[in-house]
């Protein structure tokens, strides 16, 4: 965990976070809203789906992954992206596909984006290799376009599986398509921020922000992202 202030203080700067000053002395950077829990439901599930998915331990599921053919994405990638990061964290990050960098290194959230989310994480004390970052579909869409739905349901079992052998305490869904599939919602995110969801009716709460790509093209929603980190590490906090 990241206690030193002056680091925080500069991972927010790179955020474009301004901090402010309470009252008591002490430095905080925006607010987060208080937000509405939500009643446990079954919002993202492979359960029915995937045969023997279900019962693969980690090297097995990740050598099915690299191999896996199940949609039409197989035949466009470098090499699939399977995830990165502590097998046993509390954190899940589940982004939306791989890009161009990911494709070609094989991990998630690389360049400028990832360098993004590395930072709003150090912002509330967490390092990446204290996480476990995934995403949603493995392998890149060919020119960077969002995943179809049947591309998501054929990777579904695949994230199932890492959710169940993870088993975080968290899941911060970074953009529309993690958001809105984790959920099977077609909600935007801003409608999403700010509350609490479950998945699966297990008990493990999902908060929704902003995709780290989408803040570099609109740098003035980092406060909302800010605001978004905070009510997930409170949420946290309440567990």
């Amino acid at each position: 965990m990241a206690d030193n202030e002056d680091q925080r203080l500069a991972y927010l700067e790179a955020m474009d976070i301004q901090p402010w000053v309470r009252r008591d002395g002490a430095v905080a950077a925006g607010s987060a809203g208080a937000g509405s829990a939500q009643a446990p439901g079954a919002p993202y599930t492979a359960a029915a789906a995937g045969g023997d998915i279900a019962h693969l331990d980690w090297e097995t599921l990740r050598a099915t992954v690299l191999a896996c053919t199940r949609c039409e994405l197989s035949k466009h990638r470098t090499q699939a992206v399977f995830g990165v990061g502590d097998r046993e964290a509390q954190w899940l990050i589940i982004g939306e596909a791989p890009g161009a960098d990911e494709d070609r290194l094989g991990e998630p959230f690389v360049g400028p984006a990832g360098k993004l989310l590395n930072n709003m994480l150090l912002a509330i004390g967490l390092k990446r290799e204290e996480v476990y970052i995934a995403n949603i579909v493995k392998c890149r869409p060919p020119n960077n376009r969002e995943p179809a739905p049947e591309e998501a349901l054929a990777c579904a079992p695949y994230l199932a599986r890492q959710i169940a052998l993870i088993k975080p305490k968290i899941i911060l869904a970074v953009g529309r398509i993690a958001a809105q599939t984790l959920l099977k919602s077609d909600r935007p995110v801003g409608t999403l921020r700010g509350k609490r969801f479950y998945y699966d009716g297990s008990g493990i709460p999902i908060v929704v922000t902003y995709h780290p790509a989408y803040l570099l093209r609109s740098p003035q929603e980092k406060r909302k992202a800010w605001q978004d980190l905070r009510f997930a590490k409170e949420t946290f906090s309440s567990l």
